[in-house]
């Protein structure tokens, strides 16, 4: 009881604390957002103006991230998963540093003053569990996340379509398609809207598409932007290209869920022995097993 106690203590706080440091979204997006949507028309840009202010534990967090020892490539690795998993701010590695420190020593505590144990292994595995455990909980919420982006993309090369065969152009688009699928896929809405506004900041449209592969990480994506570049380069029809494209990856959607399907009859194999086939032979010879028992020493007696 005490162990399940303690395991949904520690999923809690992973949870929690996760959401609280990184539940805003980044101040700067919504400020070029602004600029890009002329908000702010008349108005001198204040680079402070909307910045949330931080809790007490969040700026703890940010100091005790900031003064572990980092290096370069994997503050860049770490930034990158963090990107991926949708936590663009600026602060977000140096928060995830500071996780990483304060809950081993979260951890220890919970064991020192739940268990008053004086063994030295529950430490060390509370340790080790504590400074691994955000590191696989940042890697599920890449995981959900790159599935929610592949799973609209198919929507989002429709919406495309249309928009350009009424005649807009690809920018043009691409910010309406941004807008659309807002509610619908927010992940995959977010995403373009940045290209959106890099292309709005100046870039360059394939780099600006190329930098969408890479903060996504989905190889749906990256095939797509390749794609693209490729129709821009050699001047083939974006509407077809993108057409083609998206009932390719409605048929790949199709042939991975009929794998799926077929796949389950395997699956069911061992829920079926362990669980079902013995609970069916308890209901059907259960009665047959008492009455011969009940009558077995009867016949042995008379023997």
């Amino acid at each position: 009881m005490g162990l399940a106690i303690l395991v949904f203590v520690v999923l809690f706080a992973v949870v929690a604390v996760i959401g609280f440091v990184f539940s805003t979204r980044n101040p700067m997006t919504r400020r070029v957002e602004d600029v890009v949507a002329g908000s702010s028309q008349g108005m001198e840009l204040d680079l402070t103006r909307g910045a949330p202010q931080q809790s007490a534990f969040t700026s703890l967090l940010e100091r005790v991230g900031t003064s572990v020892p980092q290096g370069k490539q994997e503050t860049t690795s770490m930034r990158q998963s963090l990107i991926r998993a949708g936590y663009r701010e600026s602060n977000a590695v140096n928060l995830m540093y500071g996780i990483k420190v304060v809950f081993p020593v979260f951890l220890v505590l919970l064991i020192l003053f739940a268990w008053h144990t004086s063994n030295l292994f529950p430490y060390i595995i509370a340790g080790g569990v504590g400074y691994l455990l955000p590191d696989y909980a940042l890697q599920r919420l890449i995981h959900i996340r790159q599935k929610k982006i592949k799973k609209g993309l198919p929507d989002a090369l429709d919406l495309l379509v249309i928009c350009v065969e009424a005649g807009l152009s690809l920018d043009q688009a691409l910010a309406r398609t941004s807008k659309e699928l807002g509610v619908a896929h927010p992940e995959l809405s977010d995403e373009l809207n940045l290209v959106v506004l890099e292309q709005a900041a100046g870039s360059v449209r394939g780099d600006a598409w190329r930098h969408l592969a890479e903060r996504t990480g989905v190889d749906n994506v990256r095939h797509l932007v390749t794609t693209i570049i490729q129709a821009e380069q050699f001047g083939t029809s974006i509407a077809k290209t993108l057409r083609v494209h998206s009932e390719t990856l409605r048929l790949k959607r199709k042939q991975m869920l009929e794998e799926q399907a077929a796949k389950t009859s395997v699956k069911l194999v061992f829920p079926l022995v362990l669980f079902i086939f013995p609970s069916i032979l308890l209901v059907t010879l259960g009665p047959a097993l008492l009455a011969i028992a009940k009558v077995m020493p009867t016949l042995l007696h008379h023997g």
